[in-house]
């Protein structure tokens, strides 16, 4: 405290012309510092602002990189879907593909009716083929031009012949749903 004092009657022991140099020094001092306060405050916000933004781009390109592949996929469906004709069945998709086995039987089954498509459902039972018969079957089936969904499938050996399969499918032949009923 002593040395405050000190201070200040030093300051008032000063002539007017020096107190007044000194007391323009510690206003510019001052504000310097204030100003100085106020872009690190504006640099602070700056810097928080940017770093959300990074957080929001880098999140974006995430949502980016998903809508390019769902919007890929529903592009191959839609390809696939444009490939289907009016008179194409499930039927006509195992013989296209020309895997039989022994006996076949094919059965249509009720498909269900989706927003933009209709299913056209068949049981299908191929008798006595080879494992590899089996997953060529199903490889075409899913990886062919027209939109097929397996829904259920049943493999069993052969009692009389274990190297021989049966197979039997539920598939769905998908189809554009007519122009009124969407």
């Amino acid at each position: 405290m002593n040395y405050l004092r000190l201070l200040a009657e030093h300051y008032r022991n000063l002539d007017s012309a020096t107190r007044l140099r000194w007391g323009i020094g510690i206003a510019v001092v001052l504000a310097l510092a204030i100003l100085l306060s106020a872009a690190n405050t504006r640099i602070a916000r700056l810097t928080t602002k940017r770093t959300a933004r990074e957080k929001d781009v880098a999140e974006m390109l995430i949502l980016r990189q998903r809508y390019q592949v769902v919007n890929a996929g529903a592009q191959k469906l839609a390809n696939r879907l444009s490939a289907t004709r009016p008179d194409d069945s499930p039927a006509k998709l195992i013989e296209e593909i020309g895997i039989k086995g022994k006996n076949s039987q094919i059965k249509p089954v009720k498909g269900e009716e989706q927003a933009g498509f209709v299913e056209d459902a068949a049981e299908v039972k191929l008798d006595g083929l080879t494992a590899n018969e089996a997953v060529n079957l199903l490889h075409r089936l899913e990886k062919g031009t027209k939109p097929v969904i397996i829904k259920k499938a049943l493999l069993k050996t052969r009692f009389d012949d274990p190297s021989r399969l049966d197979l039997t499918l539920t598939i769905a032949l998908l189809k554009a749903a007519p122009q009124g009923q969407r």
